[in-house]
Formats: structure tokens, C-alpha cells, sequence
């Protein structure tokens, strides 16, 4: 049996994640202990007792998401499940720099570094109430890259995200994202709604972050990775430290292309996934682009016990 490791992205994040592997796992606790330091602040005590407005900013939302899938690595590590088990890592977006974390091409302290000035970066690229992202349910992609080429207008309208075959996200100006809303509608969507995020992630207003990212990213050094990542905007396997570079540059920019990544693992034997970190919302989605896969959930201490058949 082939098994991939994914790393979930933004949206997953709760209050009190991870506090149990901390607890029952002193290498999962030494994670969060490290992010703090790398940080310079305590971003454990937000995770664990703060406020979720506060933690769901995007710059403290990405490293906390990493903080917590590590943890979870770091306990399965603790149980004798390397990271090397796996064929392939992949993540969801911010999850790409989880799942290089795991198969060590930087340090956790970097992953988090590098995520705070991501989060900052593409916060500050759009003025707030300018951008926006929907979600399209029932369109295929193709369509819906068709809808957002109509309602583009001279403005950025872009398909964003690939989640699933009925799940697509499309991101860029307010006003041509609330055009395609309508045009998605009119095309036959069973739902096309905003989503409640600060900026429109994944399209061509993100220049300037992904600007940011390159120079950011150019003063970590990058280890060849134990296993292959299925990156985002390739949908394929990438072991070369500097490719991996270029792509993460390219990510921040470009489309998350989530279905097409699975379809390549699966098209390469896997038949496990193992969602490494909090929620269950990649599982979710793989399970409608295979729905054979087994599933694996590892967010919390009982999940690590449970995953291995404990």
C-alpha cells in the first residue's frame, strides 16, 4: 500500500489545537516551544487560550497551522512512523511548507519565520475591502475558469483554488469576484458564495507577496527533501531543493491545484492519505476526487494512537 502525507492549509486552524500532543508528547510540545522562540512571542498562548479572530490573522494563522501539523509529526515520529513512510508529501497551500517541514528541507523555526512574513506579505499586498475570494459549488474547472474570465472585466478574476470535482475557488478583485458570483449562478452552480478571508489569495494581485516571498525564501538554505512533495502549481513530484524554491515563489501567485494533485498521487499507486494536522478538510476533499482512498486523521494525541492501529 502507497501512502502520501498532506498537510492542511488555511481555514483548519481552532482554538486549543495541538494542545494535547504538547501535552502527551514532549517532542510535539518542544515544536510549539521552538515557533515561539523563532517568533519572538508566545503564538502557543493564542493557539491554546486565545481569541479565534486573532488567530485566524493570516500571519499568525499559517505558522500555527505548521505548528500543529509538525506536532503532529513529531508525536508520530515518537510512535516510530517516519516521515520516509510515505511516497509523497503534498500540501494545501500554506500546507506546502508543513509538508517540506516534515520531510526536512528547513527547520521548523524557519517554516515559521518564512510564514509569518508569507502571512504579513500577502495580508499588506491588497488594501483591505478591495480583494476577494468565492467559492463555487457544482462547476467543474473548467468552468469556472471560463465564469472568471468573463467577469474580469480589465480587473483580476482568476480561478484560485482546484479542491475537488464539484469545489472550486476563484479569487482577485471585489468587484469582479461579485460579478462572477453572479455568472457562476447563471451557469448552473448549486452555491457560489464569498468567503470570509482578508485578501484574495492565489491570483495576480499577490505581485507584491510573492516578491517578498522569493527574497525571503532566498536567505533559508534547502535540504534535499526524504520524500518527494506533489507541489501545488505543478500537481507533480519535485525533489530538487531550488525547483522547490521556485515553485513555493510561483504559489503565491498562482493556482492551488488540489484535485489535480491527488489525481497524480493516486495515478502513481497511492491508496492512503494520511491528513497530518488540525481538521479533517482535506480528507473531506479526497475522499470526492477518490472516493477508494483510505483516510487517515492525525490532529490530535488519540488520533496518533488510533492511526497506527492502537
Amino acid at each position: 500500500m502507497s501512502t502520501a502525507f498532506v498537510f492542511p492549509g488555511q481555514g483548519a486552524q481552532t482554538i486549543g489545537m495541538g494542545r494535547d500532543l504538547a501535552d502527551s508528547y514532549p517532542a510535539a510540545r518542544a515544536v510549539f516551544d521552538e515557533v515561539d522562540d523563532a517568533l519572538g512571542e508566545k503564538l502557543s498562548t493564542l493557539i491554546w487560550d486565545g481569541d479565534i479572530e486573532t488567530l485566524t490573522l493570516t500571519q499568525n494563522a499559517q505558522p500555527a497551522l505548521m505548528a500543529t501539523s509538525m506536532a503532529a509529526m513529531r508525536a508520530l515520529e515518537a510512535e516510530g512512523l517516519e516521515a520516509g513512510r510515505a511516497s509523497f508529501v503534498a500540501g494545501h497551500s500554506l500546507g506546502e511548507y508543513s509538508a517540506l517541514c516534515a520531510v526536512g528541507v528547513f527547520s521548523v523555526a524557519d517554516a515559521a519565520r518564512l510564514l509569518r512574513t508569507r502571512g504579513l506579505a500577502m495580508q499588506s499586498a491588497v488594501p483591505v475591502g478591495e480583494g476577494a475570494m468565492a467559492a463555487v459549488l457544482g462547476l467543474d474547472a473548467g468552468a469556472v475558469e471560463a465564469v472568471a474570465a468573463a467577469a474580469a472585466e480589465g480587473d483580476v478574476c482568476q480561478l484560485a483554488n482546484e479542491n475537488d470535482p464539484s469545489q472550486n475557488v476563484i479569487s482577485g478583485s471585489k468587484a469582479a469576484v461579485e460579478r462572477a458570483i453572479v455568472l457562476a449562478k447563471e451557469a448552473g452552480a448549486k452555491r457560489a458564495l464569498p468567503l470570509p478571508v482578508s485578501a484574495p489569495f492565489h491570483c495576480a494581485l499577490m505581485g507584491p507577496a510573492a516578491e517578498a516571498m522569493q527574497e525571503a525564501l532566498a536567505q533559508v538554505k534547502f535540504t534535499a527533501p526524504s520524500v518527494p512533495l506533489v507541489a501545488n502549481v505543478t500537481a507533480e513530484a519535485v525533489s530538487d531543493p531550488e525547483r522547490i524554491k521556485a515553485l513555493l515563489v510561483e504559489q503565491v501567485t498562482g493556482r492551488v491545484r488540489w484535485r489535480s494533485s491527488v489525481e497524480w498521487m493516486v495515478g502513481q499507486g497511492v491508496t492512503e492519505f494520511w491528513e497530518i494536522g488540525a481538521g479533517k478538510a482535506l480528507s473531506g476533499m479526497i475522499k470526492r476526487i477518490h472516493r477508494d482512498a483510505t483516510l487517515r486523521n492525525v490532529g490530535a494525541a488519540a488520533d496518533v494512537t488510533a492511526a497506527l492501529g492502537g
